[in-house]
């Protein structure tokens, strides 16, 4: 599994990022975990605001920190 959050470092990203790791590490899961702040990369991916999270590169939040319990719920969705 493949988890990025991407943003251009502002805190709101730093902490979905550690979001991230907290719910890959309380789920006990395989994932590669990637920050990604360049801004053309994010463009590409069709990101408009941030900070974003992308799942097996499917977007499932933009502009937004979600909690840690959304988050694992999202990853759950995608390992089902």
């Amino acid at each position: 599994m493949e988890i990025k959050v991407l943003g251009g470092g502002c805190a709101s990203c730093k902490k979905l990022l550690e979001s991230v790791k907290a719910a890959v590490a309380e789920l006990k899961i395989d994932a590669d975990v990637i920050y990604v702040t360049d801004m053309g990369e994010i463009v590409g991916a069709g990101i408009m605001s941030t900070p974003a999270l992308m799942i097996d590169g499917k977007v499932k939040a933009m502009g937004r920190v979600p909690k840690a319990k959304e988050i694992m719920q999202m990853i759950a969705d995608e390992r089902a």
